[in-house]
């Protein structure tokens, strides 16, 4: 295994991550044993980063994660999140410093450890003002339950700002960004990549499988059986454009000789500013696949073909996951008053 630096944190993480999302869920697997053994055989494989948050069934792929890494802790870099809600209560959830102090403890107690490596914003808070959570966080890398702290699917601007104010305050800076990332979605190559670069931070980036639509169970015009695809709130697998789209990059990866999971998560580490991809096994099956697929080299001639079918910076649709911006999720936001409208 060639591990990497995760920026400037000088914590060697393997190029492959293990994300737990689908480990003790109800909407992935449900065996938490089975789950046990799917992280171990990861680990055994090399894989030494395993990355989870509160969320993922309301605690217990956390739950599941601390379990499995009894008498393994100290070899495993474990980073989760916190922000996404994690009940009714409105205080539940952001980037408060009232709910991360009480969220961050409660990691702790469901992992089953006095440290957590990587403490991570799954979404930014626009409500919190950023100041307020690099405080926290900054307080609990000071304490040592946290080693370093990174953000998710934040914009670009965002990032900027949060290292603006980290310098200006005096407090700690984000190590990491967690965006996403697959050959369909590559708008993050346009500036979050680089901004990350040059602020020194490492990238760990999900959805490297298109959320499953590079894996090549999902085909134009076909049935397929992929779990994700039934959820009512996927609508990515009805997108014309993305289903196009894998269809040339599967004509591609036959041409190559690859499976489109090896050609999908080869493409993902090979960009340089990628430290890790985020893989999400729910069976046994699909990580020994995944694993099959760690001495891939995507030369030249085929990241070219794979440019022609999806530009460099473009994305073909917009991910379920993603984080949509108040401006843009609110009409509140870009539409002034009926009255205001004119220019009379």
């Amino acid at each position: 295994m060639r591990y990497r630096t995760l920026g400037r944190t000088g914590i060697k993480v393997s190029p492959y991550g293990l994300g737990a999302l689908m480990l003790g869920a109800s909407i992935g697997n449900p065996d938490h044993d089975d789950s046990a053994r799917i992280i171990h055989k990861a680990l055994d494989a090399g894989i030494n980063l395993i990355d989870t948050a509160d969320a993922y069934s309301r605690g217990a792929s956390e739950e599941v994660v601390g379990k499995a890494l009894k008498g393994r802790r100290d070899s495993v870099v474990l980073a989760t999140k916190v922000s996404l809600p994690m009940g009714d209560d409105p205080n539940h959830q952001g980037a408060s410093r009232r709910w991360i102090m009480t969220a961050a403890e409660n990691s702790l107690r469901r992992l089953r450890t006095d440290h957590i490596d990587l403490y991570q914003i799954q979404r930014p808070d626009p409500a919190t003002d950023i100041e307020e959570t690099l405080s926290v966080l900054s307080d609990l890398i000071h304490s040592g339950k946290v080693r370093a702290i990174g953000t998710s699917t934040m914009p670009a601007s965002d990032i900027v700002e949060a290292h603006w104010v980290a310098e200006r305050r005096g407090l700690e800076r984000f190590h990491t960004e967690q965006p996403p990332y697959s050959i369909l979605n590559r708008g993050i190559e346009r500036e979050v990549l680089p901004v990350a670069r040059r602020h020194g931070m490492g990238t760990l980036v999900w959805g490297p499988l298109g959320q499953g639509m590079l894996t090549g169970r999902v085909r134009k015009g076909r049935q397929t059986d992929l779990v994700r695809a039934a959820m009512p709130f996927m609508k990515v697998f009805g997108d014309e454009r993305r289903l196009d789209a894998v269809e040339q990059l599967i004509s591609l990866a036959e041409e190559a000789g690859l499976p489109m999971t090896h050609l999908a998560m080869a493409f993902a580490i090979a960009h340089p500013d990628v430290t890790s991809a985020l893989i999400g096994p729910r069976t046994m099956e699909h990580l020994d696949d995944l694993l099959a697929g760690f001495d891939v080299t995507l030369t030249d001639e085929i990241l070219d073909r794979i440019d022609e079918i999806v530009p460099p910076g473009t994305d073909i649709g917009t991910l379920d996951q993603a984080y949509v911006p108040p401006a843009i999720r609110s009409s509140g936001l870009r539409r002034r008053p009926v009255s205001e409208r004119t220019a009379a």
